[in-house]
């Protein structure tokens, strides 16, 4: 391991404003708060959706800070979804995310909540990392249910795809049930040798967030602050320092060494790009502005047409067009 004084943890799963009545973080004041801090690296991992991706590495790299792109996207298996994080190690990667959480939309009905079946992650792994994710995603529901064996099965087959870019997730946030399937990851990690990275979900910047936050889940969840039966975090899902995280860990070295190396293995990040306008071919002597015109008059054409139902002599749409100012008088262009 490297000596203490070069040991920075990486904060891999922040959630912004972009994970919608989840995470609070504005990108503008997290560019701040890296610029202040002096932050190495940070990862993005909203739920759903990579829309603060280019906002987020455009504005913490103007201050020095590496920025780590990822999302969370719901997985199914059998009878239960939830979430499981994926980090772009390359464009490849970062291309193949993007496919991934187009689908979760793009291929369920709309009254469905985007996710995709967990097979999905059986193909096209390069340049992708995946964590195990928290007590609340996939397999942290499966663990409450008890499905041990069916957990340890998916496991073997996701090592087998992923090889090391797949990552048992060790979180001490003192959330419910955490702490038990802590101890059963930490377990199938020595059988089956999958290696274990300490991460902490952050919701809000500073601990005096919290109950705001926890107000916010309610609005998520539908439910209301008084209610017992209902998903409620702790007060340790903040952006800790180095010393907190690395003292928290201090037990785990090995989850802490994986978690510094891991900004090592990633290197990139969306850039702006200039819009990609389609090219017109135009015919000889006819320019891509006149192509346009007649086309555009064309369709307008044919949808007046469509909506005006003409009586008396069938007339072909241009000689109606050329009467038009005797057969419909108001509707002249």
């Amino acid at each position: 391991m490297p000596e203490s004084n070069n040991q920075k943890f990486n904060h891999l799963k922040i959630h912004s404003q972009y994970s919608i009545c989840e995470g609070t973080i504005k990108i503008e004041n997290l560019k701040n708060f890296c610029k202040e801090n002096k932050i190495p690296s940070l990862g993005l991992s909203d739920t759903s959706n990579l829309c603060g991706a280019l906002e987020f590495a455009e504005n913490i790299s103007k201050v020095g800070t590496q920025p780590i792109i990822g999302t969370q996207i719901y997985f199914r298996f059998e009878d239960t979804t939830g979430l499981l994080p994926l980090i772009a190690l390359n464009e490849k990667g970062y291309k193949r995310i993007i496919e991934l959480s187009s689908r979760s939309y793009l291929e369920n009905d709309p009254l469905s909540d985007p996710h995709l079946d967990i097979k999905e992650l059986l193909t096209d792994t390069d340049g992708v990392v995946l964590l195990s994710g928290t007590i609340h995603g996939l397999f942290g529901k499966l663990f409450d249910k008890g499905r041990f064996k069916e957990i340890s099965k998916i496991y073997n087959s996701l090592l087998s795809k992923f090889n090391d870019r797949f990552y048992l997730e060790i979180q001490r946030h003192g959330d419910q049930n955490e702490i038990s399937f802590e101890k059963y990851n930490l377990d199938q990690s020595s059988k089956i040798k999958i290696p274990i990275i300490a991460t902490n979900e952050v919701y809000y910047l500073t601990q005096d967030m919290h109950e705001a936050h926890d107000a916010l889940t309610c609005i998520g969840s539908k439910t209301y602050v008084n209610e017992k039966n209902r998903i409620k975090y702790s007060n340790q899902h903040y952006f800790k320092s180095d010393d907190e995280m690395s003292f928290l860990f201090s037990d785990l070295p090995v989850a802490l060494e994986n978690n510094f190396n891991l900004p090592m293995r990633c290197n990139f990040r969306p850039q702006f790009s200039k819009p990609i306008l389609p090219n017109i071919s135009s015919k000889k002597g006819i320019s891509a502005d006149e192509i346009l015109k007649k086309d555009s008059l064309d369709g307008l054409k044919d949808k007046f047409l469509k909506v005006f139902k003409i009586t008396g002599k069938n007339l072909d749409k241009n000689e109606y067009f050329l009467n038009q100012d005797k057969t419909h008088p108001d509707l002249l262009i």
